[in-house]
């Protein structure tokens, strides 16, 4: 080609690679949401539910090994291995780094390399046949020659580049890399969330299992209470009303254990899927007895409100959407100008095999395409209003996620704050059960009165430990469900 020619169209290109500079739509710019200045702001409820919030470390991100439970910890990490869900989140991550790969290659030149061997024959009465019967010269002997079957060999290459003229690629990454964004705040919500349910089921598993023995221990007790009554009855102290009642309560409390222990198999098929496990998989480990002594829950140290709330998967993948959502409306204003794209293409084309190679043999084409929008019945401009309405949508979403955020941490802070202080009272109650249990056993060892008292008194001590082991469970939960509502989630790796 002439440097006459190739000059303007390399002009063409810096000048619309100088345009290349220009982003159009809005730059993103993160929300900012008002926080409390501590942690007794914000509250809602009665003022005895605002605890202190000490400020010392914050609870780490494997939180569930202040426990110091070796089964659960075990179970943990076997989840964040193994967890289906976990994987299916990781799975999205991956897919949206890839597209975003791909958004960015879309601002690179592309080049295709191509070779075709075809086969041919041309119609003796084909458009490029109609010349002969102007001329008048030996037409149907030319036709015969022309349609004479041949094989065409081509090879070359073809280069195009579309200038990112208005900013519509720059968008389409920061888009990409906002869903990337949102998809691993999502990952961590996965883990974070499997991990709280994992702990939940256990605990709720250990209560159970406590529930089934001191059921066991009561009806034991009750056994020998009936046992004592019937032998009251035969002996003429007691009427068969007594003994009918007794037998009753016996019955009823008989028949709460399948319910229990129905429920004992349900959190035990609960863990095993959240682990990827089948039925049965866990028996052994998840035995009762199987777990060390309960220990104490730690003291609260949130770190600073913002940052716990802003902190939460939920809340980054709501502002990632956003983010999102506002570099569509680029995206989409870019499409409303012209676009130009340059090409280029050199070939080889020959009908005879021993002359592709030849430089005669060669075609080629350069040069720059423009395209115009000119009409399209308003369907760009809506494009437009559409992804403004997303964006608007997001913020939306964002302000609620930010609003349930903190919802959800004052529940958790006022349940949790609850259960401790009705777990002193309940305490209380069961060191009052003990010690009467102790009166009246040494009533009994005094003759002072039968054993009937202290079969009631040993009774009245398990309901208080039923009592209490329903609330230590609970409170275990609500100290998982305040981690979750502060989104401390376990680091991982793809």
């Amino acid at each position: 080609m002439r440097p006459a020619r190739i000059l303007p169209l390399l002009a063409l290109g810096a000048a619309a690679a100088t345009l290349s500079g220009c982003t159009v739509g809005p730059n993103f710019k993160a929300p900012q949401s008002a926080a409390p200045s501590d942690w007794s702001s914000w509250r809602s409820g009665d003022p005895s539910l605002v605890a202190p919030v000490g400020q010392g470390q914050a609870i780490p991100s494997d939180w569930w090994t202040l426990f110091g439970d070796p089964v659960l910890d075990r179970l943990e990490g076997e989840a964040l291995a193994a967890s289906p869900d976990i994987e299916t989140a990781a799975l999205h991550y991956a897919q949206a780094r890839v597209q975003l790969q791909g958004a960015g290659a879309a601002g690179q030149p592309q080049v295709n390399v191509g070779a075709d061997v075809v086969r041919n024959r041309q119609s003796e009465y084909g458009t490029s046949t109609r010349l002969f019967d102007v001329i008048g010269t030996d037409r149907d002997a030319l036709a015969k020659y022309l349609a004479e079957p041949f094989t065409l060999y081509q090879g070359g290459f073809d280069a195009a580049w579309e200038l990112d003229l208005w900013g519509k690629v720059r968008r389409q990454v920061e888009q990409a890399g906002a869903k990337a964004s949102q998809q691993e705040a999502l990952l961590d919500l996965a883990r974070l969330s499997v991990v709280s349910e994992v702990a939940q089921a256990y605990f709720t598993l250990r209560t159970t299992q406590r529930q089934i023995a001191i059921a066991q221990d009561d009806i034991a007790l009750l056994q020998e209470r009936v046992a004592i009554v019937s032998a009251r009855v035969k002996g003429g102290l007691d009427d068969h009303r007594g003994l009918e009642q007794e037998s009753a309560q016996l019955n009823a409390l008989r028949s709460s254990l399948p319910a229990l222990k129905a429920g004992e198999a349900v959190q035990i098929n609960r863990i095993a899927l959240l682990l990827g496990k089948h039925p049965g998989e866990l028996n052994e480990d998840l035995r009762a007895g199987n777990e060390p002594a309960a220990s104490g829950l730690p003291d609260l140290s949130l770190g600073m409100p913002s940052q716990v709330a802003l902190g939460r998967p939920d809340v980054r993948a709501a502002v990632a959407q956003l983010h999102a959502a506002t570099a569509g409306i680029g995206v989409a204003t870019a499409d409303l100008y012209p676009s130009i794209r340059l090409g280029g293409s050199f070939n080889l084309e020959s009908y005879r095999s021993q002359n592709l190679f030849d430089w005669a043999s060669r075609t080629w084409s350069i040069g720059p395409s423009l395209d115009l929008p000119l009409f399209d019945g308003g369907r760009r401009r809506a494009v437009v209003k559409l992804r403004k309405l997303e964006a608007r949508e997001a913020a939306v979403g964002y302000q609620k996620t930010v609003l349930k955020a903190w919802q959800e941490i004052d529940d958790a802070l006022s349940g949790y704050t609850a259960d401790r202080l009705q777990d002193r009272t309940l305490a209380a109650r069961e060191r009052n059960t003990v010690r009467a249990l102790d009166l009246v056993q040494a009533r009994y060892r005094a003759g002072a009165v039968n054993y009937l008292p202290v079969i009631d008194a040993k009774r009245a001590a398990l309901q208080a430990q039923r009592d209490r082991a329903d609330l230590e469970g609970q409170l275990r939960i609500r100290f998982v469900a305040l981690n979750k509502a502060i989104g401390n989630a376990p680091p991982g790796k793809l």
